[in-house]
């Protein structure tokens, strides 16, 4: 029944205003307003993602938006001078200095590196090798 349908995600913040500028401005999406008073996220080769406001927005706990790149140290020092912030971790995803847990050294995964958006939601950069 659904096997053809184009599904589409979409996420919750706490304030649209500055979810617009974080997406559109510090990230380099296309965003757009929609009527309906959210916003959309236009993701290459993607269907859109729909933001909403929620004023009881609890951040997720878990990655909400994975971004692939080619070079993640390249992604992570551009994102890093526009004031974002990468998440430290330790454990089984230990983390170096510049957030990223180094899995391909390891031979556990991809290298990847984890931050948050202004609404406190978890979002990914996934190198692509």
């Amino acid at each position: 029944m659904l096997k053809h349908s184009k599904a589409f995600s979409g996420f919750s913040v706490d304030d649209l205003a500055k979810a617009k500028a974080f997406y559109g401005e510090v990230l380099g999406l296309e965003v757009a307003d929609n009527p309906m008073g959210i916003l959309e996220i236009h993701i290459a080769g993607s269907s859109n993602i729909l933001v909403y406001p929620k004023p009881n927005h609890e951040p997720a706990t878990f990655t909400i938006l994975n971004f692939p790149v080619d070079d993640i140290d390249e992604a992570v020092d551009s994102l890093s001078a526009k004031g974002v912030s990468f998440e430290q971790y330790g454990g089984e995803i230990k983390t170096d200095e510049k957030g990223v847990f180094r899995g391909a050294a390891q031979a556990k995964g991809p290298n990847i590196a984890w931050f948050r958006d202004p609404a406190g939601n978890i979002l990914s950069l996934i190198e692509e090798n």
